[in-house]
């Protein structure tokens, strides 16, 4: 009698790209040797792209045009979740950009994903212009002002919350109609808000309120600091990797600072498994230091 076939779960690696993905190499380096337990899907907004890694041919989906803030980056994320739930055996799903590297193995970041019951959604309350002050009340009743929050696009989410987020109408129609760059003399951009605001709502202990992927917004400006070649060090990534606690500051003038440790399973563990932007030129170093930072 024939043995009957194991499903592996598999981590969905979901990466919403402008065109070609500079970091191929590197994630081959990361996804070596762990064929069955990752599936890879890539969204290509303005050019079709060239790969150069083998594991990414054929993996392209169908993808539409994104406008930075608009709700095709919402979108986006939608198809890219509804390519990826079609496998069954696809249980967690991270959504990854170009300028994304790995920080750690890949069976450090499989079983940080897998051996974990929620979903890592950063979510919090921002009183100030670039928070709450974006919210509409025409999103009322469905979504009332005490419930809007903010957080990173980027997220990680397991099967039951992407199911979720593919089901939802209602609360996506009122961020399609309602949270828009320049509406009401407000900037809202609902990457930045709909689904922190819908899992705040319906399922508030089901997230991590903090993204597995690292930005540094520490010089104060509309995009985060990206990293040069220059910049890439062992120390740069070894203080990455080591970073324990999730960190919001509110964007009134109190400035108020949210120091949250990062507990995983009630324990305290290093907050990121990516970091980003790293430009295209950092690529060699990054090869050269991946086999010793990521171990670490």
């Amino acid at each position: 009698m024939p043995l009957a076939k194991v499903n592996i779960p598999k981590v969905a690696f979901m990466f919403l790209t402008p065109g070609s993905l500079p970091f191929e190499k590197l994630w081959e380096k990361f996804f070596e040797g762990h064929e069955g337990k990752y599936s890879i899907y890539v969204h290509a907004s303005r050019e079709k792209p060239v790969h150069i890694s083998p594991i990414f041919i054929g993996r392209d989906i169908r993808s539409a045009k994104v406008v930075w803030g608009k709700i095709s980056m919402v979108d986006a994320e939608k198809r890219l979740l509804a390519n990826a739930l079609q496998d069954k055996d696809n249980q967690q799903f991270v959504l990854l950009s170009d300028s994304c590297i790995p920080l750690h193995s890949f069976d450090y970041v499989y079983n940080y994903l897998m051996l974990t019951n929620v979903s890592f959604i950063d979510c919090f309350e921002d009183p100030g212009p670039l928070g709450t002050g974006r919210y509409s009340t025409h999103m009322m009743p469905e979504v009332e002002e005490n419930s809007f929050r903010k957080g990173a696009q980027w997220f990680s989410v397991k099967r039951q919350h992407a199911l979720l987020i593919l089901a939802d109408n209602l609360y996506y129609t009122k961020f399609k109609l309602y949270c828009k760059p320049g509406m009401e003399g407000r900037n809202c951009y609902a990457d930045e808000h709909y689904l922190p605001t819908l899992f705040y709502m319906i399922d508030p202990a089901g997230i991590a309120n903090w993204s597995v992927t690292h930005v540094d917004w520490s010089e104060g400006k509309w995009h985060p600091k990206a990293y040069q070649a220059k910049d890439v060090t062992y120390e740069l990534l070894k203080n990455i990797t080591s970073i324990d606690e999730n960190y919001h500051v509110t964007s009134d003038e109190r400035k108020v600072e949210q120091i949250k440790a990062c507990l995983w399973n009630g324990e305290r563990r290093p907050c990121y498994l990516f970091a980003r932007k790293f430009y295209p030129e950092t690529l060699k170093k990054l090869l050269h230091l991946f086999p010793i930072y990521s171990e670490l």
